[in-house]
Formats: C-alpha cells, sequence, structure tokens
C-alpha cells in the first residue's frame, strides 16, 4: 500500500548539510520534470521583485524567495519532518519509533509542487511554491506534473494507493484507474465536509498506520485494520471515493 498526502505551505528550516540530490528521491522517473522546475524556480528567484509577483508573495516572506534561490545547495531533511502545519503537527513523526519512521518510509508519498511525489524520508530543501503558480518558462504546474506523474504511479504498481492529498495536488497527478486506490474524504457522521478537521484527521489516520503497521495491501485489508481502530469508513455514490466519517 501505498498513502499520497498533501504538502504544507509551512515548512520547518535548517537541516543535515547534505544538498538535495533529484535521482535519490522516490519515483526516480520524474527526475527530468524535476530538475526543469528547480531550474525555473532557481532563476525565477535572481529576481526578488517578479519571484513575489509570481508566487504572490508579501514583503515579509522575501526569505522564501532566499530559500529558492539557495534550493541546489540547502540543507535538507526528511519529508515528513521538513512540513508542519495541521495535517503534520498530527501526524508528529519526529517523535514516532524507528520503525513507525522506516514504514512511513516504505509507505508514505509526499505530493509537493517542485518535486512530485517524493518518499516521506527523502530528504528535500524548504521551499517556495504552490500546486496553482505558473513559472516563467514553463506551462502551468498541472500540465507540466499530470501525465508524467500518473505514469510514473503506474510504473510503480502499488497494490493499492490510500489518496490523502487535496484536490490541487490530485489535478497534479491523478492516480490512473489501472492502479487501485481510494480518495478519502473528511466528513461528519450527518456527511458535513470538513475543513481543518479534514487535515488533522488525515494526520492522524497516518500516524495510526504508522504505529500499527499494518500489512494493508487494499482496500479491504485497509477497511480491516480500520475496523479493528475503530475508525469508520463508508462507501459513497463517487466511484473510488470513501469517507473518513469523524466527530466535530
Amino acid at each position: 500500500m501505498k498513502i499520497l498526502l498533501p504538502p504544507s505551505e509551512t515548512k520547518r528550516e535548517g537541516g543535515v548539510d547534505v544538498p538535495l540530490d533529484l535521482p535519490s528521491l522516490a519515483l526516480p522517473g520524474l527526475a527530468p520534470h524535476r530538475a526543469a522546475v528547480l531550474d525555473a524556480l532557481v532563476d525565477l528567484a535572481a529576481d526578488e521583485q517578479e519571484s513575489r509577483r509570481v508566487l504572490k508573495l508579501s514583503e515579509r516572506q522575501a526569505g522564501d524567495v532566499a530559500h529558492n534561490r539557495r534550493l541546489r545547495t540547502a540543507p535538507t531533511m526528511p519529508a515528513v519532518d521538513r512540513y508542519t502545519g495541521v495535517l503534520f503537527d498530527a501526524l508528529d513523526a519526529p517523535s514516532l519509533s524507528t520503525a513507525s519512521r522506516r514504514w512511513l518510509g516504505d509507505h508514505v508519498w509526499i505530493h509537493s509542487a517542485p518535486f512530485g511525489p517524493v518518499g516521506a524520508l527523502d530528504p528535500i530543501p524548504t521551499y517556495r511554491l504552490a500546486a496553482g503558480t505558473s513559472l516563467p518558462g514553463l506551462p502551468a504546474l498541472r500540465r507540466h506534473w499530470a501525465d508524467a506523474t500518473s505514469a510514473a504511479f503506474v510504473d510503480a504498481a502499488p497494490s493499492f494507493v490510500l489518496d490523502l492529498r487535496s484536490e490541487a495536488y490530485v489535478a497534479l497527478g491523478p492516480v490512473p484507474d489501472s492502479v487501485p486506490s481510494a480518495y478519502v474524504r473528511v466528513v461528519t457522521e450527518h456527511g458535513r465536509a470538513l475543513n481543518h478537521f479534514n487535515k488533522k484527521s488525515k494526520g492522524l489516520l497516518v500516524r495510526a498506520l504508522a504505529e500499527d503497521r499494518p500489512r494493508s495491501s487494499s482496500l479491504r485489508g485497509f477497511r480491516t485494520w480500520a475496523q479493528s481502530r475503530g475508525i469508520t469508513l463508508r462507501d459513497t455514490d463517487h466511484r473510488g471515493t470513501i469517507e473518513l466519517v469523524v466527530a466535530e
């Protein structure tokens, strides 16, 4: 089983002095697409004013432009530790056991805008780039990434994909119909979609999976595990979509 997570706009700074190594990231077939975005983002960062315009940053966010300027040489840390925010705070990967973190590395992809899906333990630098951005010299990110990422999912041939991404990141690489998958929506018992609790619930779900390290390789296996944990899943009228039911 593979789990797809969205990234977060907020990130921890720092890391170890080991620069980004594109060929070592998960789904290595995406390396040319990653290099193209990296080059465009670094080139854009040479012009702070234009960077702020394209990335929609305020003067107070000029530090994000500096991060982009140093992408090739900046310190790195595991992606699951790099991201902060509601989902990743609930997951709290730094507090997990070594075995649970290893499970995350084997089973979780985090879908970033500049690098595409990366492994949870893949080392990445901090950066600023949102899914809806159009970088100079490149097509819109949706056009740049979608087909290549979908093809990479096929090549990886996972037995099952649990898709916890936001719609903006699904657009950067839909899971093809040929790959068994389920897209997860977080709702209340009455079917109302949630926002803040959506992210928190997904983070708690992945933490529980990492703690238990089930050998689920199908939707059926995931359902069995969820039931054992008292987690409520519900079918929907939309093919390939299930609901994670939580209390308000």
